[in-house]
């Protein structure tokens, strides 16, 4: 995926772009908030998002995709949905955000996508990435904190009702997990992979550390 351009450095740095993935129960959603209050205790202007959602397509579309369960949908219908809810949530949040020089942090992005209904799903994951460039409008994270965890551990931590994709079994999780870290493989510029199987806090010490050495 392209570099978008970024906006003139703020008093603060640049406009930075956090994006945070892992396989359900990694515990990624959790860590959001405690990332975003250190960021603004350093005096970083931030805006959080997750994908899909953040905007009224995107929560609309979100509905569909992870809890109308009586609506059967075709792979490539679901990897469109979600390309369609991230291409809005892209012009309504995250680009003005990085163009007023804020930092965005965001819960999944188009990792999610390649992931999910390619490596696990079984679409070409080129496809997706092609299908994602018109989506995303060329903007791509500057640093995805992927918090891997084994998929045993994670569905121990999923003590609630399960979603759509929730529901597809131990294997798909397994399938997800391989292809999050061959995702990482290929781009370890981009991907800091986290190891989020200790408790919440030691995880959230160990996301700090990688964002204050990627950025400073």
């Amino acid at each position: 995926m392209a570099e978008s351009s970024r906006p003139a450095a703020s008093p603060t740095g640049p406009a930075r772009f956090i994006v945070l993935e892992g396989i359900d129960g990694s515990g990624k959603s959790s860590q959001i908030e405690p990332l975003v209050h250190w960021l603004r205790r350093l005096g970083r202007s931030v805006v959080s998002c997750r994908d899909p959602g953040a905007t009224a397509a995107g929560d609309a579309v979100r509905q569909i995709l992870l809890h109308r369960q009586e609506i059967t949908l075709a792979p490539t219908t679901e990897m469109l949905l979600y390309m369609a809810a991230r291409a809005q949530l892209v012009a309504e949040v995250i680009r003005p955000a990085l163009d007023r020089g804020q930092w965005v942090v965001s819960d999944r992005f188009l990792p999610a996508n390649i992931v999910y209904q390619g490596h696990a799903g079984g679409l070409d994951a080129d496809v997706i990435r092609a299908v994602g460039k018109v989506a995303t409008a060329g903007i791509a994270p500057d640093l995805i904190l992927l918090l891997d965890v084994d998929p045993a551990t994670a569905a121990t931590r999923m003590d609630r009702p399960l979603d759509r994709l929730e529901s597809r079994g131990d294997d798909y999780r397994r399938r997800l997990r391989e292809g999050y870290l061959r995702e990482a493989a290929a781009d370890p510029a981009r991907f800091e992979i986290i190891d989020a199987t200790a408790d919440m806090a030691a995880v959230g010490e160990r996301i700090r550390t990688a964002v204050e050495t990627r950025f400073g």
